[in-house]
């Protein structure tokens, strides 16, 4: 049986295009079980995961505990705010006593950047990073590829242009690993103040003018502003922003040519995208959703796989 080169899920870059090929594989499966009348399978009915959010999280927390249950895992859910971390308990003795209960699987989400590689060094167990601050998200980064392959065949030769917020976002930089390694070209759209300076020395375009990224494009991931992280004003009005780089019927109509509109979510409907394109037969974002479960699902039954019990 094929497995992963990996030990754990830590980021995209860590990755071989043979892991993304088998994960993809395996999802296939998946999502055939996920739409049978019922949806479970006994094969991880030994494994026990933990699911420890330390930042806030609705959908990739709830897609992952579905995708655990469709698995038939035990799971134990974890959040920082009801927790000692409050107290000042570390991140390594949260873990540990965790690990103390038996758990074969740690999904975690982390403020600070490499807290997954950090953890996969101290405790014996399988880390999925399910965000990492601004760093990455790598199994967002597989259910957007996952996606961009199920709609157009493949995504080797296909160009994507990641539109936003990316010196905030996780899902940016796992995007860019992934569509590279696929082959596909990846060019990034934004406000200056919003694209990291470092962005072109990963063999992207950079472009801020939208009409024209658009114009080049055969697929869209729009990403929102992520006001939460931001401690000055990077820009000068939100009306601004959406006027500059905003995604609306109008514009999609004057370029007049197939785009797939991708979204990670949440979406702030009316800033980086209009309800009508986001509700529009040219938007997967739906489909990212229940990808999202059959692509986790692939993640955790491969790295279950490697356990000994």
């Amino acid at each position: 049986m094929k497995t992963l080169s990996v030990p754990d899920l830590l980021g995209i870059k860590y990755l071989k295009k043979e892991d993304i090929d088998l994960i993809f594989e395996t999802a296939d499966h998946f999502k055939e079980v996920i739409n049978r009348p019922i949806k479970k399978v006994p094969s991880l009915r030994d494994i026990t995961i933990a699911n420890l959010f330390f930042e806030n999280s609705t959908r990739t927390k709830l897609s992952f505990e579905l995708a655990e249950k469709r698995l038939s895992a035990d799971i134990i859910n974890f959040s920082a705010a009801q927790s000692s971390v409050k107290k000042g308990e570390t991140l390594i003795d949260t873990v540990n006593n965790i690990l103390a209960m038996k758990v074969d699987i740690v999904v975690m989400r982390h403020t600070n950047v490499g807290a997954g590689v950090f953890l996969s060094k101290h405790v014996n167990a399988k880390i999925i990073n399910a965000g990492d601050g601004a760093h990455e998200h790598p199994t967002q980064a597989l259910l957007d590829s996952y996606s961009i392959r199920e709609k157009l065949g493949a995504v080797k030769g296909k160009k994507v242009v990641i539109i936003g917020d990316i010196l905030h976002s996780r899902v940016a930089l796992s995007n860019i690993y992934a569509l590279q390694l696929q082959g596909a070209e990846v060019m990034v759209c934004g406000p200056t103040t919003l694209i990291p300076k470092y962005i072109s020395a990963l063999g992207v375009k950079v472009e801020h003018n939208i009409k024209k990224a658009l114009q080049w494009c055969d697929v869209a991931n729009v990403l929102r502003v992520q006001h939460e992280r931001m401690d000055v004003k990077y820009f000068p009005s939100i009306r601004e922003y959406t006027q500059l780089f905003g995604i609306n019927s109008a514009l999609l109509q004057e370029i007049n040519k197939e785009i797939v509109i991708m979204h990670p979510g949440p979406i702030n409907r009316g800033v980086e995208i209009t309800s009508e394109v986001a509700d529009s037969n040219d938007a997967i974002i739906l489909n990212q959703v229940e990808n999202g479960v059959a692509v986790r699902m692939a993640v955790i039954y491969l790295l279950a796989q490697q356990i000994k019990k």
